[in-house]
């Protein structure tokens, strides 16, 4: 029989990545949390972490009793609810990526009109989210899709293309497109989180247009909080807005991105099951996709009434 405690301690030690900060997310000292996780293995038969100086990683068989050891642990903190006499609460954890609009995200909330406890928000890179989406630590992602594994169920939602963003007084403002060439004179603000950087780097120089750069920022609020000051120009994804910023084709730069759900395998069923969150972000993210293909339409009319 494998107590509770036990995978209390497994749990922790994923969760935190290694043994001394787990035995203080279980208020025990490492010495304990380790006597446990050696009966854990005793129990199981099994090797469930590889261990070394720099780090604590999962056996094979370490990832597959996670799976069942999250389930276990869900049930078991449901089962107190009930008995305690209220609705059990099943929390969403969700993990966002870091270059999709917080306007999407907090808009989307809004509309699901969920209990605040009942969702838990992780926002990261593509790399990160992944991680926690393979270890159990979160049940779905809003990321990017159709990248070209198949490790995890995907629901793609939208697809969209770059654009580069400017004050709306700017000289390239009103333009539909413009060229690298156009940007030489310019300053421009890196985002350092974004997943298209080194093909827009090698975009500019390919066409001898090498910038001065004010700003590197994995914050996309103030990258366009400063290109909306004047501080410079960047290319973001279509989707984002902001008053006071125009934005404009980049000619030749075709890169698409697919914006979808991703789902750990013990979540699969989420996709299929109503959730007010998931619900709420499809019907976002349709509409604005919408949107952008709208603006995008009226722009190129415009484009072409002038050449006229």
């Amino acid at each position: 029989m494998i107590e509770r405690y036990l995978l209390r301690y497994f749990l922790a030690v994923v969760d935190q990545g290694n043994f001394s900060r787990a035995a203080a997310a279980c208020n025990v000292s490492q010495p304990t949390l380790s006597a446990g996780i050696a009966k854990l293995e005793q129990a199981v038969e099994t090797q469930l972490f590889i261990r070394s100086n720099q780090r604590v990683q999962l056996t094979e068989a370490g990832a597959r009793f996670l799976v069942h050891a999250r389930r276990i642990e869900r049930e078991f903190n449901e089962a107190l609810q009930a008995m305690g006499g209220s609705n059990p609460r099943t929390v969403l954890r969700m993990g966002v990526l870091g270059s999709v609009p917080g306007a999407l995200v907090s808009a989307a909330f809004a509309a699901a009109r969920c209990d605040p406890e009942t969702v838990e928000f992780v926002f990261g890179t593509e790399r990160e989210l992944l991680g926690q989406l393979g270890r159990g630590r979160i049940e779905v992602c809003l990321g990017l899709v159709d990248r070209g594994g198949e490790r995890f169920l995907e629901e793609p939602l939208m697809e969209e293309g770059y654009s580069v963003v400017m004050p709306e007084a700017h000289p390239l403002a009103g333009k539909r497109q413009v060229t690298a060439e156009e940007l030489s004179r310019e300053t421009m603000i890196v985002r350092r989180h974004c997943e298209a950087l080194s093909e827009t780097s090698r975009h500019f120089l390919e066409r001898g247009v090498r910038p001065h750069f004010a700003l590197r920022s994995t914050n996309d609020e103030r990258v366009m909080q400063m290109v909306c000051a004047g501080l410079g120009v960047t290319v973001m994804p279509d989707c984002y807005r902001a008053p006071g910023m125009a934005s404009a084709k980049m000619a030749g730069f075709d890169m698409q991105r697919i914006l979808g759900f991703l789902f750990a395998h013990e979540a699969e069923h989420l996709q299929a099951e109503p959730h007010p969150m998931l619900d709420a972000l499809r019907a976002v993210l349709g509409n604005h996709a919408t949107g952008v293909a709208r603006n995008l339409s009226s722009k190129a009319g415009a484009g072409n009434t002038n050449s006229r």
